[in-house]
């Protein structure tokens, strides 16, 4: 079960099901029955916009965004999906902090839903910082489904890589 890298610390039970859809070549198509819709996003001012909505839907209270934009070499470089950053900057006497989300470009061409998961996950961030209880509270908040599609985004990761 080598080749479930993105699996993890999940039950064997469960890897083994997994395994079992890989052998039998049904997992893509397992994944893209459960997720048909495309991503409605396709260059940056569009992805800035949808990550802003669901900000100013769901975190009102947290810090602007500076920028968000997809990243081609973050999923091979840092081997993640997505990060958060806060750059900072003295202007004038303050010390003024830009907050950055990259995501993976590779999400330009993922099912609507996953690109959703990577969104809430990095916006999470910007009031938690650790992957933590209070971290998933909130990012099941701003997404009801958040660990269904977190595993479901992992088997496309799966599928797709292999």
């Amino acid at each position: 079960m080598s080749s479930l890298k993105y699996l993890q610390g999940y039950a064997p039970e469960l890897l083994a099901q997994v395994q079992m859809l890989l052998d039998e070549g049904r997992l893509a198509d397992y994944v893209a029955r459960r997720h048909p819709e495309p991503s409605p996003v396709r260059n940056e001012r569009e992805l800035y916009d949808y990550v802003c909505a669901l900000k100013s839907r769901y975190m009102k209270s947290a810090p602007p965004l500076a920028k968000v934009v997809f990243d081609p070499k973050l999923h091979v470089l840092k081997n993640a999906l997505g990060t958060h950053t806060a750059v900072s900057r003295v202007q004038g006497g303050r010390l003024q902090a830009k907050r950055e989300i990259r995501i993976a470009a590779l999400f330009k061409e993922a099912p609507a839903d996953f690109l959703r998961t990577i969104a809430v996950h990095e916006l999470a961030h910007l009031k938690e910082r650790e992957h933590d209880k209070a971290f998933y509270a909130l990012c099941r908040h701003m997404e009801p489904d958040y660990p269904t599609l977190e595993f479901e985004l992992r088997l496309w990761l799966t599928a797709r890589e292999l």
